[in-house]
Protein backbone atom coordinates (compact mmCIF):
# COMPACT_ATOMS: atom_id res chain seq x y z
CA UNK A 1 0.00 0.00 0.00
CA UNK A 2 2.33 2.97 -0.91
CA UNK A 3 -0.04 5.28 -2.55
CA UNK A 4 -3.17 6.81 -1.13
CA UNK A 5 -5.61 5.14 -3.72
CA UNK A 6 -4.21 1.45 -2.93
CA UNK A 7 -4.94 3.04 0.83
CA UNK A 8 -8.40 3.28 0.27
CA UNK A 9 -9.18 0.25 -2.08
CA UNK A 10 -8.07 -1.53 1.41
CA UNK A 11 -9.62 0.52 3.62
CA UNK A 12 -13.50 0.02 1.42
CA UNK A 13 -12.18 -3.98 1.30
CA UNK A 14 -11.72 -4.34 4.77
CA UNK A 15 -15.77 -4.91 6.29
CA UNK A 16 -16.43 -7.47 3.50
CA UNK A 17 -13.70 -9.38 4.90
CA UNK A 18 -13.83 -8.42 8.64
CA UNK A 19 -17.61 -8.80 8.78
CA UNK A 20 -18.38 -12.61 7.13
CA UNK A 21 -15.51 -13.45 9.22
CA UNK A 22 -16.97 -12.47 12.62
CA UNK A 23 -20.41 -13.94 11.37
CA UNK A 24 -18.55 -17.89 10.91
CA UNK A 25 -17.78 -17.62 15.05
CA UNK A 26 -19.70 -19.73 16.57
CA UNK A 27 -21.91 -17.87 19.37
CA UNK A 28 -20.52 -20.10 22.36
CA UNK A 29 -16.97 -18.86 21.70
CA UNK A 30 -17.77 -15.36 20.34
CA UNK A 31 -17.13 -13.64 24.05
CA UNK A 32 -14.36 -16.20 25.11
CA UNK A 33 -11.36 -14.51 25.78
CA UNK A 34 -8.06 -16.91 25.37
CA UNK A 35 -6.72 -15.25 28.76
CA UNK A 36 -7.99 -12.80 31.63
CA UNK A 37 -6.63 -9.46 29.40
CA UNK A 38 -6.75 -11.26 25.88
CA UNK A 39 -9.82 -9.81 23.61
CA UNK A 40 -12.57 -12.09 21.87
CA UNK A 41 -13.75 -11.97 18.70
CA UNK A 42 -16.42 -9.84 20.00
CA UNK A 43 -14.42 -7.38 21.42
CA UNK A 44 -12.15 -7.45 18.41
CA UNK A 45 -15.09 -6.98 16.16
CA UNK A 46 -16.55 -4.02 18.21
CA UNK A 47 -13.25 -2.33 18.52
CA UNK A 48 -13.15 -1.71 15.11
CA UNK A 49 -16.30 -0.11 15.14
CA UNK A 50 -15.77 2.06 18.28
CA UNK A 51 -12.18 3.55 16.38
CA UNK A 52 -13.70 5.43 13.56
CA UNK A 53 -14.31 8.27 15.69
CA UNK A 54 -10.80 8.89 16.55
CA UNK A 55 -9.71 8.80 13.03
CA UNK A 56 -12.34 11.02 12.03
CA UNK A 57 -11.43 13.76 14.69
CA UNK A 58 -7.61 13.15 13.73
CA UNK A 59 -8.24 13.32 9.79
CA UNK A 60 -10.23 16.81 10.82
CA UNK A 61 -7.43 18.04 12.97
CA UNK A 62 -4.91 16.98 10.67
CA UNK A 63 -6.81 18.97 7.90
CA UNK A 64 -7.26 21.71 9.69
CA UNK A 65 -4.45 23.28 12.04
CA UNK A 66 -0.59 22.79 10.92
CA UNK A 67 1.40 20.30 12.73
CA UNK A 68 -1.48 18.91 15.52
CA UNK A 69 -0.14 16.72 18.15
CA UNK A 70 -2.09 13.47 18.17
CA UNK A 71 -2.78 11.74 21.54
CA UNK A 72 -1.60 7.56 21.60
CA UNK A 73 -4.83 5.64 22.47
CA UNK A 74 -4.33 2.44 24.41
CA UNK A 75 -8.03 0.80 24.72
CA UNK A 76 -6.59 -1.76 27.47
CA UNK A 77 -5.80 1.22 29.93
CA UNK A 78 -8.14 3.94 28.46
CA UNK A 79 -11.17 2.14 27.83
CA UNK A 80 -13.10 -0.17 30.97
CA UNK A 81 -11.91 -3.97 30.65
CA UNK A 82 -15.90 -5.14 29.86
CA UNK A 83 -16.15 -1.87 27.41
CA UNK A 84 -16.22 -4.02 23.94
CA UNK A 85 -18.14 -6.82 25.66
CA UNK A 86 -21.03 -4.76 26.77
CA UNK A 87 -21.77 -3.04 22.97
CA UNK A 88 -23.85 -4.98 20.70
CA UNK A 89 -22.64 -6.47 17.87
CA UNK A 90 -24.91 -6.47 15.34
CA UNK A 91 -25.23 -2.62 16.24
CA UNK A 92 -21.55 -2.56 16.18
CA UNK A 93 -20.79 -4.39 12.80
CA UNK A 94 -23.41 -1.96 10.86
CA UNK A 95 -21.82 0.70 12.41
CA UNK A 96 -18.55 -0.36 11.70
CA UNK A 97 -19.82 -0.91 7.98
CA UNK A 98 -21.76 2.67 7.31
CA UNK A 99 -18.74 4.66 8.82
CA UNK A 100 -16.17 2.81 7.03
CA UNK A 101 -18.00 4.09 3.71
CA UNK A 102 -18.28 7.37 5.13
CA UNK A 103 -14.28 7.25 5.93
CA UNK A 104 -13.85 6.15 2.10
CA UNK A 105 -16.20 8.14 0.44
CA UNK A 106 -14.31 11.10 2.54
CA UNK A 107 -10.98 10.11 1.74
CA UNK A 108 -11.69 10.20 -1.88
CA UNK A 109 -11.70 13.65 -2.02
CA UNK A 110 -8.86 14.49 -0.30
CA UNK A 111 -5.89 16.02 -2.45
CA UNK A 112 -1.98 14.67 -2.79
CA UNK A 113 -1.67 17.69 -0.39
CA UNK A 114 -3.95 16.68 2.10
CA UNK A 115 -2.67 13.02 2.08
CA UNK A 116 0.63 14.65 3.14
CA UNK A 117 -0.72 16.81 6.04
CA UNK A 118 1.24 15.57 8.87
CA UNK A 119 1.04 15.96 12.81
CA UNK A 120 3.53 15.25 16.46
CA UNK A 121 2.47 11.97 17.40
CA UNK A 122 3.14 10.51 20.87
CA UNK A 123 3.75 6.78 19.40
CA UNK A 124 5.69 7.53 16.11
CA UNK A 125 8.14 9.63 14.53
CA UNK A 126 6.54 9.98 11.55
CA UNK A 127 2.30 10.80 11.36
CA UNK A 128 0.45 11.45 8.47
CA UNK A 129 -2.92 11.37 6.75
CA UNK A 130 -1.42 8.54 4.45
CA UNK A 131 0.11 6.79 7.22
CA UNK A 132 -2.52 7.39 9.68
CA UNK A 133 -4.62 5.55 7.30
CA UNK A 134 -2.49 3.26 5.84
CA UNK A 135 -2.03 2.40 9.73
CA UNK A 136 -6.04 2.12 9.80
CA UNK A 137 -5.93 -0.58 6.77
CA UNK A 138 -3.09 -2.50 8.45
CA UNK A 139 -5.25 -2.36 11.92
CA UNK A 140 -8.60 -3.82 10.29
CA UNK A 141 -6.50 -6.58 9.15
CA UNK A 142 -4.52 -7.76 11.99
CA UNK A 143 -7.87 -7.94 14.24
CA UNK A 144 -9.18 -9.60 11.43
CA UNK A 145 -6.26 -12.11 11.82
CA UNK A 146 -7.08 -12.04 15.64
CA UNK A 147 -10.58 -12.93 14.89
CA UNK A 148 -9.58 -15.43 12.55
CA UNK A 149 -7.06 -17.37 15.28
CA UNK A 150 -9.61 -17.72 18.04
CA UNK A 151 -12.34 -19.22 15.17
CA UNK A 152 -9.88 -22.00 14.57
CA UNK A 153 -8.43 -22.85 18.21
CA UNK A 154 -7.85 -26.44 18.34
CA UNK A 155 -8.78 -26.42 22.04
CA UNK A 156 -11.75 -24.84 21.19
CA UNK A 157 -13.26 -26.98 18.71
CA UNK A 158 -17.34 -26.65 18.55
CA UNK A 159 -20.17 -29.26 17.46
CA UNK A 160 -20.82 -28.16 14.12
CA UNK A 161 -24.75 -28.72 14.34
CA UNK A 162 -25.23 -26.68 18.00
CA UNK A 163 -21.76 -24.55 17.69
CA UNK A 164 -21.26 -26.06 21.59
CA UNK A 165 -17.80 -26.42 22.93
CA UNK A 166 -17.33 -30.10 22.31
CA UNK A 167 -14.33 -29.71 25.37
Amino acid sequence: MDTPKAVVEALARAPDVVVPLVREVPASILKRRPAPSRWSAHEHACHLAHVHALFFERLDLMLREPQPFIGGYQPGEQDADDMLLRMDLDESLERYVADRARLVSRLRTLSDGDWARSARHEEYRAYSVFIMFRHVALHDFLHGYRIEELLLRPDWATDDATGAPTA
